[in-house]
């Protein structure tokens, strides 16, 4: 197997090609990783949420990573990894245009609204929906990709 660094343009292809990742986060010196589906657009990613565990810490501690792959077999294989900061996008006149956007990317996905929406125990009902959208900026992407042959170069 030969392991070699993605170029920026093959990890944004991956980023944008995919919609579910695993975003990292950390509180108190423990870390904690979830599933997430995302939406990606130039500079960050969008996200949708119900409040729980990793809407808590990363109020927190803005500081995330968010880890997408495709995975052929073994021997192939790419994984790229993103750094940032988490922001919320709360419901006011000052983000609502950034809300409709990642409303708007998120959507392009058959049920966009999972995992974030679901939650393991039952859920009581109220007059509002407590979701909400986040925004994570990407301060720093990086790549790695896998293939039982060495690539070429033209």
């Amino acid at each position: 197997m030969f392991v070699r660094e993605m170029t920026r343009p093959e990890c944004i292809a991956l980023v944008t090609a995919s919609h579910i990742g695993r975003l990292a986060c950390a509180r108190d010196d423990h870390p904690y990783i979830v599933p997430i589906q995302y939406a990606f657009t130039t500079g960050r990613l969008y996200g949708f949420s119900m409040p729980g565990q990793k809407i808590d810490w990363m109020r927190d501690n803005a500081k995330v990573c968010v880890q997408i792959d495709e995975f052929a077999d073994r021997e192939s294989w790419k994984s790229v990894v993103i750094y940032g900061s988490y922001r919320e996008l709360p419901d006011t006149n000052q983000t609502h245009h950034e809300r409709l956007q990642a409303w708007s990317l998120l959507e392009k996905r058959i049920n966009w609204w999972e995992p974030g929406g679901l939650k393991p125990a039952e859920q009581s009902v109220v007059g509002t929906s407590p979701h909400l959208f986040y925004a994570i900026e990407i301060d720093e992407m990086t790549g790695r990709a896998a293939s039982a042959e060495p690539a070429t170069t033209s």
